[in-house]
């Protein structure tokens, strides 16, 4: 009988996400190796120029990566594999082999896969229990995302995400040099959304990107009751409450609708979530003020929104996610 990922919320992450191999990318940005005593002319137009990449990621096999910008993501959704279903089972947990797993993470990397090992081996190093990938050597690696029925993926490839959520999986492309996740709270997964083009469809958006703020809040006060479409991330949402539902004593799930809406827009928001009988545990409506103060004290593992400009701030503050989806990312 072959192994099932049925049932379970399946994240694929591309190995810059995860770990920081910002270094090695400029080395493979330049195609030049950091040793000037090896180093060679750069090679010509069309031919790889990834073996000084290689070179250096297999010289660096048993050196851990450090953690990258999703690592406190991917590190406590993977804890909701090791924590006991309810109080009876936290007494006398059952065997690693025998509890039902309800996360899955999954490599999906442009890596060679010779430098695939040393992904693998730093995630065996910081204990994260990750066994599967897809390994490319620079070909799109999105299109196995279907096989996996992947609920999110996370990469820092711009027309990777492009065409994931194209595919209709969620998909955000994550900034390097956002910063890392708080260490306060370890036993919560905190994940913030922006709400239109994210969780919502863009169709509000689209009127305020048209006509203006005014006519962006008549248009959201006349269809308070009638509930906005579903956005790219409505999946992930439902997808993280029934893992939330699922129940442990030791890991829960903290959400947050993060948005530039104000009253009275707010009420189609919240209608919306409750007509899809979808629950955040908390909701910001800041009306155009700057997300990223308000993020760094929610303090999440990641922030999703649609708009460049609040994923750049933000990033000082949080790890940070671009989703590359509705009118403010139209296609070039």
């Amino acid at each position: 009988m072959s192994a099932s990922l049925e049932g379970q919320l399946v994240v694929a992450i591309s190995s810059r996400a995860l770990f920081d191999f910002e270094e090695e990318n400029e080395v493979f940005e330049t195609g030049l190796a950091q040793d000037p005593s090896r180093q060679t002319a750069p090679p010509p137009p069309g031919v790889k120029k990834d073996a000084a990449y290689m070179q250096l990621q297999l010289e660096r096999l048993d050196v851990p990566a450090r953690p990258g910008v999703a690592f406190s993501l991917v590190k406590k959704l993977l804890a909701f594999n090791d924590a006991p279903e309810s109080a009876g089972e936290a007494a006398s947990p059952a065997p690693a082999h025998q509890r039902k797993q309800r996360v899955e993470v999954v490599i999906l990397s442009r890596n060679d896969p010779v430098s695939g090992m040393r992904v693998f081996r730093s995630a065996q190093h910081y204990g994260l229990k990750i066994q599967r990938g897809a390994f490319t050597r620079g070909a799109p690696p999105w299109r196995y995302l279907k096989p996996l029925n992947a609920n999110l993926f996370l990469s820092t490839h711009l027309s990777d995400v492009r065409a994931a959520l194209a595919a209709g999986v969620p998909a955000a492309q994550v900034y390097p040099q956002s910063a890392r996740a708080s260490e306060a709270h370890p036993h919560e997964v905190r994940i913030a959304f922006d709400g239109d083009a994210v969780l919502f469809s863009d169709e509000a958006e689209m009127v305020f990107q048209a006509q203006g703020l005014h006519a962006f809040q008549a248009h959201e006060r006349d269809k308070a009751a009638q509930p906005l479409l579903a956005g790219p991330f409505k999946p992930l949402l439902e997808a993280l409450q029934r893992l939330q539902q699922a129940g442990t004593s030791r890991m829960r799930i903290r959400t947050a609708l993060v948005t530039a809406r104000s009253a009275p827009a707010d009420e189609r928001a919240l209608r919306t979530l409750m007509d899809w009988n979808i629950e955040v545990d908390e909701a910001m409506f800041l009306g155009g003020l700057a997300k990223g103060e308000f993020l760094r004290e929610f303090e999440p593992d990641f922030f999703f929104d649609d708009q460049t400009g609040h994923v750049n701030a933000a990033s000082q503050h949080v790890p940070s996610g671009h989703v590359a989806s509705g009118i403010a990312n139209p296609l070039l």
